[in-house]
Formats: C-alpha cells, structure tokens, sequence
C-alpha cells in the first residue's frame, strides 16, 4: 500500500511539518496534538528535538509571532502573558518576546490601551456605569490598572486626521 495509510499512520515528523506549515506552534502545542494523534511519547520528544535543532520550531520565534498578532488584535499585556504560559512558554522566552517588541516600537501598552478603547468606545462616559463598562473592556482585554486609567483619560485626546 502505497501513500499515507488509512489508520494514520504518519510519523510524527510528518504531523509536525504538517502543523508548522500552517503557522508557528510551540514546543508544547506540537507535543500534545502529536500525542493526541497516538504517537508515543518517546518519539514525539526526538521529533520535537531534531526539529528545534534544525530550525524548525522554535519557541522563541513563537512567542514573537503570537505576541505580534495579539498586539494586532488590540489585546494587552496581562492577557498576552498569560496565554503564552498557558502554550508552554517558560518566563524567560516570554520576557524576551516583550522585549523584542518593545525594542521594534510594539509594545507601547498604553498608546495600544488608548487606540482599543477609541475603536470601541466613541467617548469616555457620561456616567459611572459607562465609565466602568469602558474599565472592564479593557481589563477583559488584559491592559493593566495604570494603562486602563491613562487610556480612559487619553484615548480621545487628539482628533482624527484632516
């Protein structure tokens, strides 16, 4: 029998290369789909080894990709990290990716906080109710205490362009 059997019997090679075609996955993403599709441990652990060693995989090079496309949606900080925790990401890698992007002009929280809560928001509020809704957007969004107070007091200050 010629091609990929019917029982699924791809290396975990194949799955991998498969699945960072589509987009960039860390080390621990790639582990537990690997395992979902019945590989044994031992050789999803060499698999994901000689991948990072050729460059295939990287988590670093996740963490900068996902940071950026989390920016892009308007998410904050406190939401970012935590997700990046949540994929596997050690403190070290993730401290890395933010200053990464801090250092290409990325990680400005508060002026990002501000341009969320303008897209969403035509206005601070007129009352304590609206203003509060407004705090929970972005808390929701994972901007800090700092970056919510500064957004709600500067998010409108400058007028579109002419």
């Amino acid at each position: 029998m010629l091609g990929q059997p019917s029982g699924g019997e791809s290396s975990p090679r194949e799955d991998a290369i498969r699945l960072l075609a589509r987009r960039e996955h860390s080390r621990r993403e790639l582990a537990e789909r690997l395992a979902a599709k019945g590989h044994a441990p031992d050789r999803i652990a060499e698999c994901l080894d000689d991948l990072a060693e050729q460059g295939l995989q990287s988590d670093d090079r996740f963490a900068e990709s996902f940071l950026r496309s989390r920016i892009l949606r308007g998410q904050g900080p406190l939401k970012i990290r935590v997700e990046l925790e949540r994929r596997g990401l050690d403190r070290e890698a993730i401290h890395h990716a933010f200053e990464e992007a801090e250092q290409a002009g990325e990680g400005d929280w508060f002026a990002l906080a501000g341009e969320a809560l303008a897209r969403r928001f035509t206005g601070p509020g007129e009352s304590p109710r609206e203003r509060a809704r407004r705090e929970r957007f972005l808390a929701g969004r994972g901007f800090d205490f700092d970056q919510v107070r500064h957004a709600l007091e500067h998010a409108w200050d400058s007028a579109p362009d002419q």
